[in-house]
Parts: structure tokens; C-alpha cells; sequence
């Protein structure tokens, strides 16, 4: 399975490694760290060299609570980072929601499209027509308020009919499926047990035929889970990451590449020799 990013391609035949690249002062596990220009490439250089098959840049948080930040301020933070890491030859994801920032992070050198949002701000959509990737998430409310009472009858089926109408919409303006991923949107507007009974039934959204992405990095869930303080979770994150794969995640995005990939090479190597058997 090929994902077709602009005039490049992400190929699934084995999972890969989105490493995040939080140019933010608030993102809730390295805010600030990275703000910097010199800083943000050098981190994101590091992750390539450490097996990332893609960087995720991102200028506004979107942890719940979180503010919005103003037009101007995101492509500041982002457009830069974007240009250089593209222009060292590195697949750049941008992730945002403005339609703005979408068209200038292509313009400058990204070949994806994360969005929570799931292109749904107005214009988002046609921001994307020029052939890059685009990552479809789940969420459910909007990221300052998303975590007061998320409610579902049945989380994996809403889950997947959200995904699937927002394919739809994509394929109505052209955005092929070649081009698609689907992100199931695990802490975005889910309690710890929506986010247990998604990783659970992981497997049934793979019956759309899109590669799924999972983002479990870090995240409060782990704190619930565990006790640990986002600096603590590396082990959790670890754990979570192979339960994606073995759920039938083709991408994990995540903030500790380096170990990430190790568990992608004993899972994959797993596989390969169930296979064999």
C-alpha cells in the first residue's frame, strides 16, 4: 500500500514512523522546546536520521484547553521549519487546520496534511488540491472544550462513519484515496475507556480500506492508565504503539522516534515470521 504525497509516496508495505515537531510554547509534552528555528530543525533532523519516515510540524496546540493562536503567528512558527526540513530533502507533514496555513506549508515544501479538523473548516478542502496527503482525524467537539463530556453510543462505529463521510467529502473534490489516511483521533473528545474500546476494535476501521495513523504518544490516557507524568510514559507509549500494530496502524506519530521504530522492527519482524510458519 502506497500513500501518494504530492510527487512522493509513503510506502506501507511496512509501518512507519511520523515524528511530531511541536514549534509551540504550550503543546502539552514539550512545549517550548522546540520554538526556536535552529532548535526545531535540529530536532528534526535527529528524528529523520533516527528512522522517522515523515515530520509532523505543528504551531498551534491542540491538547485540550488549549487556545487558539492567530493566523500570522502559526505560519510564522511553521512556514520556515517547513521550507528548510523540505529543502534537506525530508517528507514534511503540516499540522493545521487553517486553510491559509495549509496552502502556504505546501507552497513551501509540505507533501502532507494532518488535520484534526478532518478539513473541515471552510476552505480546508480545496487548500488541498494539489495532490498532497492528507490525514483525516476524529474529534469529537473542539480542542478547548473536548474533554468535558464526550459521550458515545458506540465509539468505534461513530469513529468509523465520521472517517468514512469525511472520505466521502474528500472524494466529492477530487482528493483520491490513494492520498488518504485515517486517524481515529485517540484523547480528542474520548474518555480513557473510549480510548481502550478504539485500540480494542482498531481493526474494524481497517475494513475501509485506508491506512490508519495512531497518535498515542505520551498521552493523558497513559497518565491515567499508569500514574506517570508525560515525561514518565515512554514505556506506556511503547506499549500502546504495538497494540496499534497489532490493530493494523500502518503509521504511529510520536515523539520518541528512536525507540518507536524498534518496536515497528520486532513487530514487523514478528509478522514476517508468523508468515513463514
Amino acid at each position: 500500500m502506497l500513500l501518494r504525497c504530492a510527487d512522493r509516496a509513503l510506502d506501507f508495505t511496512t509501518p512507519v514512523v511520523m515524528g511530531v515537531l511541536n514549534v509551540t510554547p504550550d503543546s502539552f509534552s514539550d512545549g517550548g522546546r522546540f520554538i526556536n528555528f535552529d532548535a526545531a530543525i535540529a530536532q528534526g533532523l535527529a528524528m529523520l536520521a533516527a528512522g522517522a519516515a515523515i515530520i509532523d510540524v505543528g504551531g498551534e496546540s491542540t491538547r485540550p484547553g488549549a487556545e487558539p493562536v492567530g493566523l500570522a503567528e502559526e505560519l510564522r512558527r511553521v512556514v520556515p521549519v517547513v521550507g528548510e526540513l523540505a529543502a534537506k530533502g525530508a517528507l514534511v507533514s503540516i499540522d493545521t487546520s487553517k486553510p491559509e496555513v495549509i496552502t502556504s506549508a505546501i507552497a513551501a515544501g509540505a507533501t502532507m496534511v494532518n488535520d484534526v479538523y478532518a478539513l473541515r473548516m471552510p476552505g480546508a478542502l480545496e487548500a488541498v488540491s494539489s495532490g498532497a496527503a492528507v490525514c483525516l482525524m476524529h474529534m469529537q467537539g473542539e480542542p478547548r472544550t473536548m474533554q468535558q463530556a464526550p459521550h458515545y453510543a458506540d465509539v468505534v462505529a461513530e469513529v468509523g462513519e465520521f472517517l468514512a463521510a469525511r472520505a466521502a467529502a474528500c472524494a466529492a473534490v477530487g482528493i483520491t484515496r490513494d492520498r488518504l489516511v485515517i486517524d481515529p483521533g485517540f484523547g480528542f473528545g474520548k474518555t480513557l475507556q473510549h480510548n481502550l474500546q478504539l485500540l480494542r476494535g482498531l481493526r474494524q476501521l481497517t475494513q475501509q480500506g485506508l491506512p490508519i495513523l495512531a497518535g498515542l504518544s505520551r498521552k493523558s490516557l497513559l497518565g491515567a492508565l499508569t500514574g506517570r507524568a508525560v515525561e514518565a510514559r515512554l514505556a506506556g507509549s511503547l506499549a500502546l504503539a504495538y497494540a496499534a500494530l497489532e490493530g493494523g496502524a500502518r503509521m504511529i506519530r510520536t515523539h520518541d522516534v528512536a525507540e518507536t521504530c524498534d518496536v515497528v522492527k520486532v513487530w514487523s519482524a514478528l509478522q514476517q515470521r508468523e508468515r513463514m510458519a
